[in-house]
């Protein structure tokens, strides 16, 4: 078993969490080419704003070290739902998870979302969501052994010209929006 280290990241992890946001974006892409690709320089940008949001009192961001090494990193950030349309329960919201090929199945995935857990509680929040690409089943299989549940489904329909949208006319299923949907 290796001894794993999660502590708040500081400044000087800029370099290590823009090397692991940009592995993080290339396997979601060697998952499903749908899925965003990194901007120019946008690792760069990524690691800034994340330091510039260190010291924020509704931000954490964790660094995990095996052998004083990077071995992954979390975020996660207080989140409200807008105050005018829905009654307020501030939540937690995981936004990136990246643990580096060789620490995997190690537990270094766990220990981050452990001490995020722990970060999120002591703001008293009850719940915290994430975001995991349909296509992954090693991170669904990982938030499920972690007591995630399926909450909401995000789904796509891809615009093509040539394929305008239409109801089947003979199915037997009608449109249905959820509460906060639009038409």
């Amino acid at each position: 078993m290796v001894e794993i280290v999660v502590r708040p990241a500081v400044p000087a992890d800029a370099d290590s969490i823009a090397r692991m946001w940009e592995a993080l974006v290339q396997y979601h892409q060697a998952l499903d080419a749908n899925l965003p690709l990194a901007a120019p320089q946008g690792a760069r940008r990524y690691a800034r704003r994340i330091v510039e949001r260190i010291d924020d009192p509704l931000t954490r961001v964790l660094i995990a070290e095996v052998d004083s090494q990077p071995a992954g990193y979390v975020l996660g950030v207080v989140v409200d739902l807008a105050p005018e349309m829905f009654e307020q329960e501030p939540s937690g919201f995981l936004a990136d998870i990246f643990v580096a090929e060789p620490y995997r199945r190690h537990g270094v995935g766990r220990a981050l979302v452990e001490a995020l857990t722990a970060w999120f509680q002591a703001r008293n929040l009850r719940y915290f969501e994430w975001h995991v690409a349909a296509r992954n089943a090693g991170g669904l299989a990982f938030w499920k052994a972690v007591n995630g549940r399926d909450v909401m489904i995000r789904m796509r329909k891809d615009l093509q010209a040539a394929a305008p949208f239409a109801i089947d006319p003979d199915s037997a299923a009608e449109p249905h929006h959820d509460a906060a949907g639009s038409d």
